[in-house]
């Protein structure tokens, strides 16, 4: 152990345990890594069956409660639209999301670990510093808010949005399996913000761990999930970061069909005037300045 560590424990040794207990984790995660890379015996296999297994579970263990809830009502006071989906309607959704994630998804999700190799994203049993992992995810999340935000407006336009984003619009008040119900081309081009956000960092500022780029997943869906799901709560995230986007904010774009481009924020569609009517009354200083307001009048 290094001295300057064990001066520090000496000194303070609360701190000391919590760095000791810190430490110990991440080697300990760090082993469990080596071994399952070990075990698998293939990294474009390892990594492939390790995406795809936390994609299907944390999508549909997050899209799990938001179904409980519209079927037991027990929080029906903060579902935003009343409107019910119908079980068989919702099986259906289940169904062509499941075709989705395994024969459209399945296939970039195994061609990642090839692409890692050649931008230099690293899956070594050497995880990041918290610093860099901190940094790159909040990029990742601004990255993939521009990205989304202008080709999901441009998906709004005639024949794209006709033959393409017209299917994940089938729904008017989104449940949480709607946030990847939607056309194959719309699923690759919106899968590619997500992961091209950590591809493009790498590619250009390098010490990329794929650790964050899962993680970075994980939070991707969950924001996609809780933006579909109808409810809106007092304690919702956008309440305490008034940046933030939210179910309400996005909610209302499967209402009127149109505004509300971006996916975790909202300063696009406030800076471009691209929020929906009831949207933009909700800020008592931006009243009848939305796009989509002055077009009404």
């Amino acid at each position: 152990m290094n001295s300057t560590f064990v001066s520090q424990a000496a000194a303070n040794p609360v701190i000391g345990y919590l760095d000791s207990v810190g430490t110990a984790s991440v080697l300990y995660l760090e082993s469990l890594w080596a071994r399952y890379y070990a075990w698998v015996g293939s990294d474009f296999l390892a990594t492939g069956l390790l995406f795809l297994v936390i994609h299907e579970v944390v999508y549909f263990g997050r899209s799990l409660p938001w179904y409980i809830l519209d079927r037991t009502k027990i929080l029906k006071n903060y579902k935003i639209q009343d409107k019910e989906i119908p079980d068989s309607e919702q099986l259906q959704c289940l169904k062509d999301v499941l075709i989705s994630h395994f024969v459209i998804e399945a296939i970039p999700i195994f061609g990642f670990q090839p692409i890692c190799n050649i931008v230099g994203i690293d899956y070594s049993a050497n995880f990041p510093a918290l610093k860099y992992f901190l940094i790159q995810i909040t990029a990742f999340f601004f990255m993939e808010d521009t990205w989304h935000y202008w080709f999901h407006r441009l998906l709004h336009y005639g024949p794209f949005y006709k033959h393409i984003h017209k299917q994940h619009h089938k729904y008017a008040a989104p449940f949480g399996l709607t946030a990847e119900y939607a056309h194959p081309i719309e699923v690759a081009v919106t899968g590619l913000g997500t992961v091209g956000s950590p591809l493009l960092w790498s590619y250009f500022f390098g010490h990329v761990h794929l650790v964050t780029v899962i993680t970075w997943v994980v939070l991707r869906l969950f924001q996609a999930i809780d933006a579909h799901s109808g409810y809106e709560f007092p304690w919702s995230l956008h309440h305490f970061f008034p940046i933030w986007a939210g179910a309400d904010h996005h909610d209302d774009h499967h209402k009127f069909f149109v505004g509300n481009y971006s996916s975790s924020f909202r300063h696009w569609d406030y800076v471009l005037g691209t929020e929906t009517p009831s949207t933009a009354r909700k800020h008592t200083f931006l009243k009848n300045t939305s796009v989509l307001d002055k077009k009404k009048k």
